[in-house]
Parts: C-alpha cells; sequence; structure tokens
C-alpha cells in the first residue's frame, strides 16, 4: 500500500459505463505525477487505488469522466446539452446521459462510485470546487472540452475511434495529446514526472486492449490534472454546466475562453 501523504491528492478517473471494460486511474501530488493505470475493471479496484494515495488532510479532489448523477429515464441533461451548445464549434460536445443507456448493468457506476467514496473516505459530490478547500469532493468533469480550453485548440484531439479515422491517424494524435500534455511542466499548476508515460511509451504500433488502456491512462492524467487546476484557481476560472441536483459538468477557463 502507497504511503499517505499530507499534501492534498488530486485523482482522475476515466470510467468505464460498463463494469465489463477497464477505466483509467490517476494521482497528481506536489505536481507530479504518482500512479497512473488504464486497466482497473472492479469498482473496489478503483476505490482502492483511491485510498491507497488519499492524502490525510490537506484536501482531496476527484475528478470523474463519467455522469455522477442522472435523474433523466431518457434524453440528455441540462449540463450535457448546455455544455453542447458552447462547445459543438470545437468538436467537444457531451455525450447524451440518461439512466436507460446508463442502467443497462442495472446501475449508474457513477452514482455508485460516488456513494462508496462517500462511505468509506467521506467524500462528497459537489458541483463547485473551492479554491484550495481541504475538504473532500468528487466532480464530474470532460477532457475535450477542458484541453481545447487549456492549451487554445480550434477543436479537439481526435485520438479516440471514430469514422474514417486509421490507427495511423489516431496514433498521430496520441502523440500531439502526449506532447500537450507535457507542456504542462511549466503551466500553473505544473505537472511533472510524466516522462515514462508520455514520452518512454511507444504509442506507434499500439493496438486493441493495449492502445485502449494507454487511451484511459492519458485521460485520467488530464482529469487528475482538471483536479489540480479546480483546486488551485477556484471558480473563478471555471465554467459550470448544470447542477448538483441534476447533474453538473466542471470545464476549466483559460483566459481565451472566459
Amino acid at each position: 500500500m502507497a504511503k499517505k501523504r499530507g499534501r492534498p491528492s488530486f485523482f482522475g478517473i476515466d470510467l468505464a459505463w460498463s463494469d465489463r471494460n477497464p477505466s483509467g486511474v490517476a494521482v497528481i501530488r506536489d505536481g507530479r505525477l504518482v500512479a497512473c493505470s488504464g486497466g482497473l475493471v472492479k469498482m473496489s479496484e478503483i476505490v482502492d487505488f483511491i485510498g491507497d494515495h488519499l492524502s490525510r488532510r490537506n484536501g482531496s479532489i476527484v475528478a470523474v469522466d463519467a455522469p455522477l448523477r442522472v435523474p433523466n429515464e431518457t434524453g440528455t441533461r441540462n449540463c450535457d446539452r448546455a455544455l453542447s451548445a458552447d462547445w459543438h464549434r470545437y468538436q467537444a460536445g457531451a455525450y447524451p446521459a440518461n439512466r436507460r443507456l446508463l442502467e443497462r448493468d442495472g446501475v449508474v457506476r457513477g452514482e455508485v462510485l460516488t456513494a462508496k467514496l462517500s462511505e468509506r473516505f467521506k467524500f462528497h459530490e459537489s458541483d463547485v470546487v473551492p479554491r484550495r478547500t481541504k475538504g473532500r469532493l468528487v466532480c464530474e468533469v470532460y477532457p475535450h472540452p477542458a484541453l481545447v480550453s487549456l492549451f487554445g485548440l480550434e477543436r479537439i484531439i481526435k485520438y479516440k475511434r471514430g469514422r474514417g479515422r486509421s490507427f495511423e491517424d489516431r496514433w498521430k494524435e496520441f502523440d500531439r495529446y502526449r506532447k500537450l500534455l507535457r507542456q504542462l511542466r511549466k503551466a500553473d499548476p505544473p505537472l511533472r514526472r510524466t516522462r515514462r508515460l508520455l514520452k518512454s511509451t511507444e504509442v506507434y504500433g499500439l493496438r486493441g486492449a493495449a492502445l485502449q488502456a494507454y487511451e484511459d491512462a492519458l485521460d485520467a492524467v488530464t482529469c487528475a490534472y482538471i483536479a489540480s487546476y479546480l483546486w488551485k484557481h477556484g471558480p473563478r476560472e471555471v465554467t459550470r454546466y448544470g447542477s448538483l441536483e441534476e447533474g453538473h459538468i466542471l470545464v476549466p477557463q483559460a483566459a481565451r475562453f472566459r
């Protein structure tokens, strides 16, 4: 078990909508990537990962790329609709989330995760992350608009599977994704100690489960960085879509997008 620290821990979870698929997890502390994985399947593994790296004091933020609260049986949530209206021009719209889609395994996994983190570690879901909070908060985020905002992109990075995208196309976009994340070494807050993940791993040639695991790991790192950004800068540099009661998504707002 990893030694618990006193500094704030910032977790990112790229949570699979089904327990048949792996999820990505990452943790940042003191501006350094401490650990990450793209291969956790069981909910218990994800919760244990957080417990192993949880700060004893000074706050911890868990940023999750998956719906945490879904009141609507069909259609889409208000937060997904509002975010898509703002970010459609960058091809960064949100996927529609409803219980009919998400309960194919009988539960909404984001709701289960939030409940388990509350029960075991006293986290609570929040649609506001106060600057430098000492609380333990869980929030929903979305990497696509966050990356567009943080790096001033004209459109999303197209590293995911999609119609007409070859492996060669995706490998090039993964390489672009990695280079952008490396730039965060000099950002505020910074993200360091990423060389093994971002430079030492050979992405060209990865396919199938190996490529998916790498994608999940990168997205989890992005979510963890968003968590650290929210904590460092507070609500003034964040756009909140939706509400706590009906579902929310938090997007960091770089100067160009304010």
